[in-house]
């Protein structure tokens, strides 16, 4: 079973009635079902990004608020959500970003210039998959972070836009 880090765009009314429908079901279900649009699958991408970020010496502003963005904030406030029905368990409960944490994450990543920081990737690609932690990557490496780091930078922009919140996850 491969893990990949999971994003979910929600609004604080949703995650109101789901810890509602926790507390008030018996088997403490949430009734998580965000939209397909409002989620993100991002493999295992932005755990190497973040580790070629630190490794690399990418602005620490810049790594943190990466970091923070897979990461969240606080389990405690998403506790309601620690259920099969959301995630397996293997990893810690999801945690939560609220609107405002998602607007200075989504600030911070739009300032950044994904091309220039791929550029300090090692040319050789064994060496480039090492530095990011991936043991036997084949293909294109700076194409598969670019990919998925512009996919995060949109979905926190799209959730900033729209005042929401996010919830991360590994599953």
């Amino acid at each position: 079973m491969a893990l990949t880090q999971q994003l979910a765009r929600v609004s604080p009314q949703y995650l109101a009635r789901c810890r509602r429908t926790a507390e008030d079901s018996p088997g403490k279900a949430p009734g998580w079902d965000p939209p397909d649009r409002d989620t993100l699958d991002l493999d295992w991408a932005l755990w190497g990004l973040a580790r070629f970020f630190r490794r690399s010496g990418v602005d620490a502003v810049l790594t943190a608020a990466l970091e923070r963005s897979f990461s969240g904030d606080s389990a405690d406030d998403a506790g309601f959500l620690d259920h099969p029905t959301v995630h397996d368990g293997f990893d810690g409960p999801p945690a939560l970003l609220a609107p405002a944490a998602v607007s200075e994450i989504c600030r911070v990543l739009g300032t950044a210039d994904i091309d220039e920081v791929l550029e300090l990737l090692p040319r050789d690609g064994e060496e480039a998959a090492k530095m990011c932690g991936f043991g036997g990557f084949s293909g294109d490496l700076a194409a598969y972070l670019r990919g998925h780091f512009t996919a995060l930078r949109g979905f926190y922009a799209d959730a900033s836009a729209r005042g929401l919140a996010v919830v991360a996850w590994v599953d």
